[in-house]
């Protein structure tokens, strides 16, 4: 019977291995891949892929404060703006 030293050992040849062939196999997968989209003349689209990056903006968020001597707003998320800071935020607020 081999010792656990021996078994190790052999696992940790196994691993190497396996990594190996892993990455062979990955190369192989990708240039048949790449020969059948050059055959066909796939595009990304037709992939499913984007070839534009789109990113949704948020619409801003209406004001929920205004600073009477400056006009200055503030929705009320993140922080504070100095006119307001220390100061009754009832006071600031817009009246619909």
């Amino acid at each position: 019977m081999a010792t656990y030293k021996q078994l190790t050992a052999q696992l940790e040849k196994l691993h190497k291995e396996m990594a190996a062939a892993r990455e062979k196999e990955i190369e192989q997968a990708i240039a048949d891949i790449k020969q059948t989209i050059a055959d066909y003349g796939i595009t990304a689209e037709e992939l499913g892929f984007s070839s534009k990056r789109t990113s949704v903006k948020k619409a801003p968020l209406p004001a929920k404060y205004r600073n009477p001597k400056t006009g200055e707003t503030w929705s009320g998320r993140g922080r504070a703006p100095a006119w307001l800071a220390g100061k009754n935020r009832e006071r600031f607020l817009i009246s619909e």
